[in-house]
């Protein structure tokens, strides 16, 4: 696959519509990884000239605020605020909410001015347009799948409808959890707990989650959100569910079901 970097197409004097955030996960998690090819692919299908910062892209932050580190997170943010206005990026694009909410919200007051879009949104945007071409009867025709609200996209951003909307264009049959959108219960993963060890209680959060998702009898959950797919799927294994239940990103659905 041919991944154009900023670097690259700067040296050659040109400049792509959209930046590509990868994020930690989606650059170094195996399973992540694959929700990263699988967006790429989309927008090589589609046409969209883009490139990723590569090596130059540093953790956003995220994590570090969250857990506390303040003075962690503004010099990881002004970092990337520096690469990133030095290339005079003005749209970007990515698979972590984390990621989103962190570019979005948080790097404004630090000098960092970007419209920023979640590949949920993004690929909406792209359906809306016809520019996303989907199989007659793909593998998800009148199958049953559940989506998981991420914490990020929805309560912090507001973002309900485009994962939604993105799933029905599968034609799929949505079926929601007893506890979604704005009432949907955290993976277990979000402020940080990802890189934790669990706090004494009765019940994992994920393995509560994934019983919600099972309980659906859906044959997919649909995540939009590296963090949320890894404690899914854990919870689906945990449950030794994962023959009958597949965790897949929204982006990946899309990838599998479009023409070219």
């Amino acid at each position: 696959m041919q991944v154009p970097t900023m670097a690259e197409l700067m040296s050659r004097g040109e400049s792509p519509d959209v930046l590509f955030w990868v994020g930690c996960a989606g650059s170094f998690d195996q399973r992540a990884q694959k929700i990263t090819r699988a967006f790429a692919s989309i927008l090589h299908k589609v046409g969209i000239s883009y490139a990723i910062l590569g090596k130059e892209e540093a953790c956003t932050g995220d994590p570090a605020r969250r857990a506390g580190n303040e003075f962690l997170f503004q010099m990881m943010a002004y970092q990337n605020i520096q690469v990133l206005n030095g290339y005079g990026i003005k749209k970007i694009v990515t698979t972590c909410p984390h990621c989103f909410n962190t570019l979005k919200n948080e790097y404004p007051e630090l000098g960092g001015q970007y419209e920023v879009f979640h590949h949920t949104s993004f690929l909406q945007g792209l359906i809306d347009e016809g520019k996303i071409k989907l199989k007659e009867g793909g593998s998800f025709k009148g199958k049953k799948i559940s989506y998981h609200d991420s914490c990020y996209l929805g309560r912090a951003n507001n973002i309900y409808e485009a994962p939604r909307k993105v799933l029905e264009a599968l034609d799929a049959e949505l079926v929601e959890m007893k506890r979604c959108r704005s009432k949907g219960l955290c993976c277990g993963a979000g402020g940080a707990q990802m890189f934790k060890e669990d706090e004494p209680g009765n019940s994992r959060i994920n393995m509560e989650r994934a019983d919600e998702a099972l309980a659906t009898g859906a044959g997919f959950i649909a995540a939009a959100c590296p963090f949320c797919n890894t404690m899914m799927t854990d919870g689906v294994k945990n449950r030794e569910k994962e023959q009958e239940v597949q965790v897949l990103d929204i982006a990946e659905m899309i990838d599998q079901s479009m023409e070219g």
